[in-house]
Formats: C-alpha cells, structure tokens, sequence
C-alpha cells in the first residue's frame, strides 16, 4: 500500500497522486484515505482508531481527523463493546459504520435485483423465491465439508465464514463462551434482503444442516443492525438427569410390599 505524508493512504493500483487541475473528492488524497477507513469499518469493524492507522500504515491522528468527519455526516459512529475485546488502561473508542454509512454504499445492481425477486414473486409465488434463496445460498457455501464428516464444528464454522467472504460478505468469527458466533460485516444483499427476509432465512437453515447444530441469528443488516450475527453452540446443553417414574420397594422373601399389605384401620374406624 502507497503512503503519502502522515495522514494520507492510497489503495493498491491508485495513481501517486490526483491530476493536475482535479477537484473532486474521490480524486483527492482525503478522498482516497477516507474511502480506506471506510473499506476496514465494513471488512473488520469495529476498529480503534490506532488499529486503523496501523493498518494503513498513518499516524493516528490523521484517521482520528477522517473518523471525526465520516461521524460528523453520520456515516460513523461510536461502539462501546468493541466485540468483547478490551486491554488495560482506559477503554478504548471503537468506531463502526451506521445505517446511513452503509447505505451509501449500495450499488445500482440493488435496484435491478429487487424488481427481479418482485417479478420472480409475481410468477412463481412465495415458494419460487424461497428456492431461489436456498439455491442462491447453497452455491455460496458448496465447498463447506459438514461439521458431520469434518469431525469439527468448529472447522466448518470457519469454513463457511471463508466461503461468504468469498462472496463478498466480508465474515469472520469468534468464540463467545461454549459457542462460536459468525459475524458478516457487510451483506451485497442488504437492500434486497430488507424486502424478502427469505434470503436470510434460508441461509440460517443451511447453515444448521451444515453444522448439525441448532443456530441462532442474532442480528442482521437488512434489519438495521451494523453486522450480520449467528450464534453456532459447539457443545450441546448438559442433559437432565432423569426422572424416576416409579419407585420400586425390594422385599425380602415372604414379605409383601407396602401396595400390596393391606391397610391397617384404626380402633376408632371400626367401632
């Protein structure tokens, strides 16, 4: 990656500078930089500011002023959590995209898509598009071997996290207490998943065939939320011990048990 001077970073295959005479933002080193925080916010968000700078190889204060700016127009905002990691000292600013920053980075396919899931449901009904969404899901994660035949749900959680990134969802994971939680940090689809949930569902349900594990979607995109979020279990709930139905009395030969001697009446019952 290029640096130029302490603040500004330019992506890879970016000209050394902007031409001579332009004046548009994209063009300018600013420009350039900014869209760079952004592209981490969406990859791997939620970041410090050092984090950033890191990455991009710039002084912090630098991305410091760039997040001041993207918070300032709403397209960023301050996260406390910073997905549970935390050092010593006083805590750090953990910075992630809003609402309003993603939507900025919809693409004009989105509008394409949508009137063509609209078409589809017109002709073939809810039951077209919900094979389109499992088809559509299916081909993302073919390569993903099930947890069943890995040995490791684990593995397969990872693995189907490398698949989405493939496909542009930007995912990771992390272990969270017994389970494992994939985090998608950018949905392609965010826009046209906002209309037919579909898509969403059908990705839960195949990602519980392949793990063999009941999952959980904890949060989404298309719902407002900054990351996509499915809690995996990786060890199953202890099992209840069982209850007895019937106690069983041992007897001693020639001794009857209590059910079977009779009752015994009181002096007063039988006069």
């Amino acid at each position: 990656m290029k640096t130029m001077g302490s603040d500004t970073a330019l992506p890879l295959g970016a000209p050394d500078g902007p031409s001579e005479g332009a004046t548009s933002t994209a063009g300018h080193p600013d420009g350039q930089t900014r869209a760079a925080v952004v592209t981490l916010l969406v990859e791997d968000g939620p970041l410090t500011a050092t984090e950033i700078a890191d990455r991009l190889g710039i002084s912090a204060a630098g991305v410091r002023r760039h997040l001041d700016a993207l918070t300032e127009s709403g397209d960023v905002e301050t996260s406390s959590s910073g997905f549970g990691r935390r050092g010593r000292g006083r805590p750090a600013k953990w910075f992630q995209l809003t609402a309003t920053g993603r939507g900025k980075l919809r693409h004009a396919y989105d509008d394409l898509a949508g009137a063509a899931m609209r078409r589809l449901r017109t002709i073939g009904g809810e039951q077209a598009v919900e094979e389109f969404a499992r088809d559509r899901i299916e081909e993302i994660v073919a390569d993903v071997e099930p947890a069943d035949a890995s040995g490791s749900v684990a593995d397969t959680v990872g693995a189907i996290a490398d698949a989405l990134t493939s496909a542009g969802f930007s995912a990771n994971t992390r272990e969270v207490g017994t389970g494992m939680q994939i985090c998608q940090h950018h949905c392609p689809v965010a826009h046209v998943a906002a209309e037919f949930p579909e898509l969403c569902e059908a990705e839960t349900a195949v990602f519980t065939e392949l793990l063999g594990t009941h999952v959980q979607r904890l949060a989404t995109i298309a719902n407002g939320d900054c990351v996509c979020t499915t809690h995996v279990p990786l060890h199953p709930p202890p099992e209840a011990l069982p209850v007895p139905t019937a106690i069983t009395t041992k007897t001693t030969s020639g001794a009857q048990p209590a059910s079977a001697q009779p009752m015994k009446t009181s002096r007063k019952a039988q006069r």
